[in-house]
């Protein structure tokens, strides 16, 4: 047996001289995002965007967070894969290097989780719009947004709400007390809920619809398939990339049972185009947006009519294009229904679809799966439209980081670290092996030339291995 060991008490310090702690000093990679943001001196002009959404300081009142420290922790939370406030709250509060990245010593406390919802509240869309526009600006600036060639598309994320909290709009009657009064309407002991549920499974017409059953808890989350195909509360978010460089033009997150080629899709590619107006005030504006590529789900012919109507040539593929009837389609459509046919079909067409399928679908990897927002924290769309901007804005900042210094995120920062470090193990070792094959040769030369020196002792050699004569 072994003799167990009491823990001893220990007296605490009263004081900690301050030259004894750690320091909070940003890593390499937020000393670099730092050193790129102070450059496009993007806190002055978010101050100046966010002014009006704060009070007066000579009212009085405990100051407000700063606005620049709330997008530098949600900026930590993309690029750490952080999905709620929560945890990103913790994690800038007990990491050294995000302490330093947000200009926190340690003896100061970091914004609680609830500061999150208060400056989101605070904000509306139009102003982190604006704050948009300025990275957009920035990412002109270094020549990686033309907004000439758009492409736009939608992914599915999971909703803060559950199925079982389902409810009728009109009987305010829940999904399972539902199924139990039509159990017992068919004979069926509504206390037994294997067999509820085995009843629930046959039933004819069963049918959840987004027109009959709404979550209270959040009523714009909608029924739908997610990524994986199963079937749970969906929202629909949307980009409109630039698709020469990758860059997130607009973001919306939408309803999940909201088509894409619905009546509001010139409108939102329009909004596209006035924001990159806006940013990007030397370019021509009626070569902004002047080509638009999109998969077969946003095809639909008063769509495409009415964009190419306005300038843009669509690159969208016809999913009915076998099926469909000309002579049931009016001239302009005809004449629409071969332009967008010829568009898809020609090498530049081709050359933008590769295009799409290469930066829509790594930027929806990047900020969903990569960057924590594939399963909501937020109800509504607003407040995942705000949340959803602010990621999108750090895709484009790690855009813009990767073509400065060849790193976008802190994972790349470390792998490329580690590179480095390897390619330096390496050319030490073959350095070692070099040195190691010329000394062994220097050897046998040496070896050789005192073997053929005749010995002092008559009939002998001298040898290097031997005592004498």
């Amino acid at each position: 047996m072994f003799e167990r060991r009491e823990r001893s008490e220990k007296q605490d310090e009263f004081w900690v001289a301050a030259d004894k702690l750690p320091a909070a000093a940003p890593s390499a990679f937020y000393r670099k995002l730092n050193a790129t943001l102070e450059k496009m001196d993007f806190a002055r002009q978010v101050w100046a965007i966010c002014e009006p959404a704060y009070a007066d300081p000579s009212r009085g009142g405990r100051p407000g967070i700063d606005p620049v420290v709330y997008l530098k922790m949600l900026m930590i939370g993309f690029f750490e894969n952080l999905p709620g406030q929560r945890a990103i709250a913790a994690r800038c509060e007990d990491s050294l290097s995000a302490r330093g990245f947000l200009g926190y010593s340690l003896g100061e406390a970091t914004p609680d989780q609830s500061s999150f919802t208060v400056i989101r509240d605070r904000l509306d869309v139009g102003q982190l719009e604006a704050i948009h526009m300025v990275l957009l600006a920035a990412l002109h600036a270094h020549g990686l947004l033309r907004g000439r060639k758009l492409g736009i598309d939608s992914s599915v994320m999971e909703a803060n709400a559950s199925l079982r909290a389902l409810e009728h709009r009109n009987t305010e009657e829940s999904y399972w007390d539902y199924v139990r009064r039509l159990a017992a309407e068919a004979g069926i002991d509504p206390a037994d809920t294997k067999a509820v549920r085995r009843f629930d499974k046959k039933r004819e017409g069963r049918k959840t619809s987004n027109q009959d059953w709404q979550n209270p808890h959040d009523p714009e989350a909608k029924v739908g398939r997610t990524k994986d195909g199963a079937t749970d509360m969906t929202y629909k978010p949307e980009h409109v990339t630039d698709l020469e460089s990758g860059a997130i033009v607009r973001v919306e997150v939408r309803p999940g049972d909201a088509a894409d080629n619905d009546e509001s899709l010139c409108e939102r590619v329009k909004e596209a185009v006035v924001m990159l107006g806006e940013a990007l005030p030397g370019e021509p504006v009626e070569k902004l947006g002047s080509e638009l590529c999109a998969d077969e789900g946003y095809f639909a012919i008063e769509q495409v009519s009415q964009l190419q109507a306005c300038g843009v040539r669509t690159v969208i593929g016809d999913p009915q294009a076998g099926r469909r009837k000309p002579e049931n389609a009016s001239k302009e459509q005809r004449a629409a229904l071969t332009y967008a046919k010829r568009s898809v079909r020609s090498a530049s067409g081709k050359a933008l679809l590769r295009k799409r399928g290469e930066h829509l679908e790594r930027g929806f990897c990047h900020m969903l799966d990569q960057g924590g927002l594939r399963r909501a924290t937020l109800r509504g769309c607003e407040k995942l439209t705000k949340r959803h901007m602010v990621a999108a804005m750090t895709y484009n900042l790690s855009l813009l980081m990767r073509s400065l210094f060849g790193i976008g995120t802190p994972k790349q920062a470390m792998a490329a670290s580690q590179a480095r470090l390897m390619a330096a193990c390496r050319w030490l070792s073959c350095l070692a092996r070099h040195l190691f094959s010329r000394l062994v040769a220097f050897y046998g030369v040496i070896r050789t030339f005192l073997g053929s020196i005749p010995a002092i002792c008559p009939g002998q050699r001298f040898s290097c291995f031997s005592t004498g004569c």
